[in-house]
């Protein structure tokens, strides 16, 4: 993916609680943003990147996107793989707790039933999503943040691996001409 790869991510993950919103005959949108954000008073799920840090499993890695037809794979030997967290919140209450946690709970539901963002919203790589279990206290942080906002029930998420690309041309592999020696035989051309 491009620059553009976190924005894609988030919008992704935003129209996937959007559809469930629909399916599960629920009215709102999903706003995304801060909690704070005025904009989002109304919506009836709040989606806030709150997190990003390199993969700890994937950086130093190459990015390799598989090819296109019968071309060779694409190949960045310097791109970043993110793993993003996510914090989703149920909206502005009008009183009744019961809503919001229903509406929450087909969230949840939704992003359990299809835990990959695939396509061409986030192409060319899948993102994985997943419950990140958050403890009191780190909840307490991030809602700290925002002393003017009332809690609400909240879960966070990871989607992972998100890549960044660099900006310079991408390699492509080369094709393999011939195998490489075997254990014991010289190298074609070398006399001994």
């Amino acid at each position: 993916m491009s620059a553009d790869a976190i924005m894609r991510t988030t919008v992704a993950l935003a129209e996937r609680l959007r559809a469930a919103l629909v399916a599960g005959k629920q009215p709102g949108s999903v706003f995304i943003g801060p909690l704070d954000d005025a904009d989002a008073r109304g919506a009836a799920l709040i989606l806030m990147l709150y997190r990003m840090v390199p993969s700890a499993t994937l950086r130093n890695c190459e990015h390799r996107i598989a090819p296109a037809l019968d071309g060779p794979p694409i190949v960045y030997a310097n791109a970043l793989p993110l793993d993003l967290y996510f914090l989703l919140t149920v909206g502005n209450s009008d009183g009744r707790d019961d809503k919001l946690l229903h509406v929450l709970g087909i969230a949840v539901q939704a992003l359990n039933d299809g835990p990959l963002l695939a396509g061409a919203e986030v192409a060319p790589d899948p993102v994985r999503l997943s419950m990140e279990p958050l403890s009191t206290e780190e909840i307490s942080r991030i809602w700290a943040l925002f002393p003017t906002v009332n809690y609400r029930t909240s879960v966070a998420y990871l989607a992972t691996p998100v890549w960044v690309d660099p900006l310079q041309t991408p390699l492509a592999s080369k094709e393999v001409l011939q195998d490489a020696p075997r254990f014991g035989q010289r190298p074609r051309g070398e006399h001994g």
